[in-house]
């Protein structure tokens, strides 16, 4: 059976930039030796990872992103479609940033500023969803009915938080790159890391 993604795509309806380059390892002006193609792998594993799970947010944004801005829902997708599209979007995001939190962060915080609970990488997060919160408020107004689903509303809201989250899908990712990993890990530790 064919889901809304894959008929939105053979439909030409709008899709995800091409997949980023920020995995792509970065040689920066530095006295470390050039990495082997094996310890390249190992160095760039989480950010390979984490851009995985990032291009699948940004796919699921454009689609809502470009639906608002056009004015009109996707070709045969139902308004119930794409409110789901929405919320599955707030709930995907909730978990990869509780996963975050919980269980890569405080291990990268070891070494790393950027995953530190003060700095930007956290505060990001708390941006994101200050917005996430009112997009699924409104999502959720719309659904029981208390609402009538209005396209230039939902890009309203999604506006509030669009920049902070693709400025952070990006960090992170630049955060994880084989270049800045070598700086506080060795291959060894790298191996052990979660994700």
């Amino acid at each position: 059976m064919e889901g809304p993604f894959e008929k939105m795509e053979r439909e030409g309806e709008p899709k995800a930039p091409e997949p980023t380059k920020e995995a792509a390892p970065k040689q920066e002006e530095q006295n470390l030796p050039k990495l082997s193609p094996q310890e390249l792998r190992i160095y760039n594993r989480m950010a390979d990872h984490m851009d995985m799970f990032h291009e699948n947010f940004r796919r699921t944004w454009n689609y809502l992103y470009s639906a608002c801005t056009n004015g009109k829902r996707p070709a045969g997708m139902s308004i119930r479609q794409f409110l789901s599209m929405g919320d599955e979007f707030c709930h995907h995001l909730t978990i990869h940033h509780t996963i975050e939190e919980q269980h890569i962060f405080p291990v990268l915080a070891r070494k790393m500023p950027a995953f530190k609970k003060e700095l930007q990488l956290l505060t990001q997060h708390k941006e994101i969803h200050r917005g996430l919160d009112k997009f699924e408020d409104y999502l959720n107004k719309c659904r029981s009915g208390e609402k009538e689903l209005r396209l230039d509303e939902m890009k309203t809201i999604l506006d509030t938080f669009g920049k902070v989250l693709w400025d952070h899908l990006n960090d992170e990712v630049h955060e994880l790159r084989a270049e800045n990993m070598r700086k506080y890990w060795s291959a060894e530790e790298m191996r052990r890391l979660p994700m």
